[in-house]
């Protein structure tokens, strides 16, 4: 594989999993099946047996009708997946937040795993991990040449067991073994502070079980940390959504009570809803209204939501409500444009069939669905310009996604000139890696004081003058037909 396939592969596979869903759950499939096309079972059947007698050596039976439904569901769209009993546990682990593991955000740099941050309290925040530190193996494991996932599943395990981690601390330039016990982990997916006196930056990295709740708790130590807040931030960055609930909590903690939020529209009867700023839409599984803790302030203090190319689902919803009742500017890059709903509905007690059963529609009407949300305002990456964006795949760039309902769709020439133009220039200063002055910097890390884009935010805020993107443009992927709207 060559450099170029490389980068390009990594960028998509990051993208594909920055895409997740937002979810409806639903515990039973519908009882309505419509009638079997007989031939085309007979054909199934005849297909299973000769494979069954006829291949080379004998093939579990269980394993093929469940890649029989695994290609069957893979052929509608790029969200639509049945899982396994191994895939059921790893996605209900995503969307409660919680896992064994040690405890620890990652990212990755030059072929390892970097930390971006330990989780306070886990077990790797205990053994003294910090920020910045790259895991050079895992185990007797060497880390580069792993994908991400690959180091991720090698660190988590059973609880109690321990696994022996080898870290790279660049500040004092030496490297040394820690051995961690695996704990259950839950990840926090809020992240709050004040970015200088007067302004607070609050970061929800994904849309789990507990988000409403580490969201109200963070905003209101954030108002009782400076009760003279003047502007915030909200930061959407990468965050690939998660469940549809905490997006309409999220919303409406900014938003006036009972104005809309998201609408969705699909085939069956339960797909068409109307989702508004009230407790009822948000808290039927956490019972009372959480968001009844927050401070008042919180729907009126001027407000910049982040956003950027990871940014998808639940979180294109936030920011497309927010955008279309002028409640906030949204600021970075177009979004993913992952505007789909799926439906989950278990199988038996270890197996799952999700779905697409919906379109999503900003308050406005529009469909997030292979366009996203377009900024009010454009920013690059950072001040040296925007390489690592036009790399990143969109929702429009995945295959067999379903389209916006709202109008056919066009190739996008400039983007893809755009993409071509930055993997030649990643494979270029990777011919140069001798000299580190032409390797591309990494993007630092969000929140942190060289994170330009929050800059922008914050000047967007002071009314001071803002660094505006020269050469981003919005991706007019589909257009739009008159009589098409949202139902």
């Amino acid at each position: 594989m060559t450099s170029k396939f490389k980068i390009a592969g990594w960028v998509a596979l990051g993208a594909l999993a920055g895409g997740l869903t937002t979810m409806q759950f639903q515990a039973t499939a519908r009882n309505a099946v419509a009638p079997l096309p007989l031939e085309e079972m007979q054909q199934l059947a005849a297909v299973f047996g000769m494979i069954k007698t006829d291949y080379v050596e004998p093939v579990d039976e269980k394993k093929l009708i469940g890649d029989a439904i695994g290609g069957m569901v893979s052929g509608l769209d790029p969200h639509s997946q049945y899982f396994d009993k191994t895939t059921f546990k790893e996605f209900r682990e995503g969307t409660t937040g919680k896992f064994v593991g040690v405890g620890i955000e990652i990212g990755m740099e030059d072929g390892l795993v970097k930390v971006i941050s330990p989780i306070e309290g886990s077990p790797a925040f205990r053994a003294g991990l910090k920020s910045g530190d790259l895991i050079t193996k895992i185990d007797d494991t060497f880390v580069k040449g792993l994908t991400m996932d690959q180091a991720v599943k090698r660190m988590r395990g059973e609880p109690s067991t321990k696994v022996t981690l080898t870290i790279f601390r660049k500040s004092e330039s030496r490297s040394f073994p820690v051995t961690i016990t695996r704990e259950e982990i839950r990840v926090q997916s809020v992240r709050a502070k004040v970015v200088e006196p007067g302004y607070g930056w609050v970061r929800v990295s994904q849309f789990q079980d507990r988000t409403v709740e580490d969201f109200v708790t963070k905003v209101d130590k954030l108002f009782k940390d400076d009760p003279k807040l003047k502007g915030l931030v909200l930061d959407l960055r990468n965050d690939p959504g998660g469940l549809l609930e905490g997006a309409v909590a999220i919303s409406a903690a900014f938003l006036p009570k009972d104005v809309t939020v998201v609408s969705t529209n699909g085939q069956i009867p339960e797909s068409k809803a109307i989702f508004k700023a009230r407790s009822e839409d948000y808290s039927r599984r956490l019972g009372q209204d959480p968001l009844a803790r927050l401070p008042a302030a919180l729907k009126s203090i001027p407000l910049v939501v982040l956003v950027n190319e990871g940014s998808a689902s639940a979180s294109e919803i936030v920011s497309g409500a927010l955008q279309d009742h002028k409640r906030a500017v949204v600021m970075g890059a177009q979004t993913f444009g992952k505007g789909s709903v799926q439906t989950v509905r278990q199988l038996t007690a270890d197996t799952a069939l999700k779905i697409t059963t919906a379109r999503y529609y900003t308050p406005s009407g529009r469909s997030i669905q292979a366009k996203g949300i377009v900024p009010d305002v454009m920013l690059d990456e950072s001040a040296d310009g925007n390489l690592y964006g036009a790399l990143r795949v969109r929702e429009a760039d995945l295959e067999k996604h379903i389209a916006s309902g709202q109008g056919a769709e066009t190739k996008d020439a400039a983007r893809e000139k755009a993409r071509e133009v930055a993997i030649k220039k990643l494979e270029e200063a990777n011919a140069k890696k001798a000299d580190k002055n032409d390797t591309p910097k990494p993007l630092p890390e969000f929140g942190s004081a060289e994170d330009f884009q929050l800059q922008q935010a914050l000047n967007q805020l002071k009314g001071h003058t803002v660094a505006v993107s020269k050469t981003m443009t919005e991706r007019k992927a589909e257009g739009k037909s008159e009589d098409s709207k949202a139902q």
